[in-house]
């Protein structure tokens, strides 16, 4: 019997991480790769260097022995690759009707409020004077968004006035991205729920997590949410079950939330593997990534029962360290988990990850934010 073959668009850390999980299953990860040196280059059991946006790298991804399945670790993917994987009989997973709502954000709140779940309140903004009016109404600021391609806190801007949004209502007007305004959420926090589907219509839901963002980038994420009513936790993963099964998502989904003193509503989608997921790989019984190979194979589903009372994960950004393998001698609890993600280091750049799990959620939050200091900076003097 040959192995199966998973073909993977994109080739940062998402992908990169992919590659454990597969060696574990015996799959073989065909990863386009924008260039040999790229994360997920190294790891790669096949590597193709070329961009999604180029038809013959696609028609080298494809080529034979055909993958049985094509996913993605990013949303950015022109709907001509779900041609070509159309054309070539390979399925992608999940689909192009269900990756538009994690693709274009209006779309999104379009298709939540004809779900029933719940929304900010939000507008389409095409003019100043749409500006002005959804600042009047909804006390004064808002959030305004690029509908497509925003990410890390990119595409997003706290706005007060209409002149504030002249430069991005212009570009709009000039072809670029739609705008999407949304009410500013009073949230006490931010909540992730993640699961994954497979075709056949399983799924598994992970525990609802709480993330902490710093200058819109997640920093860190503990699992699961410390204190969550079990009402709210129920209510996050029928959410996360609603969109999956209304959308017919395949693979991995999380469902960015905020947590307000009325309840919970939808930040985001993401449709891959996720920041938020991170945890699971030495918090869970089966990792996001495992899972998200079983899912697109449809393959059952693994156990995503936590192993620990409490996983943290912290964020590794760029910072004073070039040399990120020399943190490896220098973190000396034994229970820190280092993931690499083989970049340059840049600042603010993510460049990795630390999970440590823990009886106690504070010390366990402490060590996980120290250890990744420690990967960042180097050892405290």
């Amino acid at each position: 019997m040959t192995s199966p073959i998973v073909a993977v668009i994109g080739g940062g850390q998402l992908a990169r991480m992919m590659a454990p999980a597969a060696t574990a299953l015996g799959v073989t990860l065909r990863i386009l790769v924008e260039s040999d040196t790229a994360a997920a280059a190294a790891p790669a059991h096949e590597a193709v260097v070329g961009l999604p946006t180029d038809p013959e790298a696609i028609q080298r991804l494809l080529a034979a022995p055909r993958p049985a399945a094509v996913t993605f670790e990013h949303e950015h993917i022109p709907a001509e690759v779900f041609a070509a994987c159309a054309e070539a009989g390979v399925p992608v997973r999940p689909g192009l009707a269900a990756l538009t709502f994690a693709q274009d954000k209006i779309e999104m709140r379009a298709r939540m409020d004809a779900l029933g779940l719940p929304n900010p309140a939000w507008a389409e903004a095409r003019t100043e004077q749409d500006v002005s009016d959804f600042l009047d109404a909804h006390g004064g600021e808002a959030i305004l968004k690029t509908a497509r391609g925003g990410y890390d806190g990119k595409g997003v801007m706290v706005i007060r006035d209409a002149a504030d949004a002249r430069g991005w209502l212009e570009a709009a007007q000039a072809g670029g991205p739609r705008l999407l305004l949304e009410r500013k959420v009073p949230f006490v926090r931010e909540l992730a729920v993640q699961i994954a589907r497979r075709p056949s219509g399983e799924a598994r839901t992970w525990p609802v997590v709480e993330s902490v963002q710093r200058d819109g980038v997640c920093s860190e994420v503990t699992a699961p949410a410390p204190g969550l009513s079990e009402n709210l936790a129920a209510q996050a993963e029928s959410i996360a079950r609603t969109i999956a099964e209304e959308l017919d998502v395949t693979g991995a989904l999380a469902v960015e939330l905020f947590e307000t003193e009325d309840g919970i509503l939808i930040n985001e989608l993401a449709m891959r593997p996720h920041n938020s997921g991170h945890w699971s790989m030495d918090g869970a019984v089966t990792g996001q990534f495992e899972q998200h190979l079983r899912a697109v194979l449809d393959l059952p589903l693994g156990d995503t029962a936590p192993t620990a009372p409490w996983t943290v994960m912290a964020n590794v950004l760029g910072g004073a360290r070039t040399d990120l393998e020399s943190a490896l001698g220098d973190v000396t609890d034994a229970s820190a988990k280092i993931h690499l993600y083989g970049k340059d280091v840049r600042p603010g750049r993510k460049v990795g990850h630390v999970n440590l799990s823990g009886a106690d959620r504070a010390e366990t939050y402490a060590r996980a934010v120290a250890a990744a200091a420690v990967v960042r900076d180097g050892a405290p003097a």
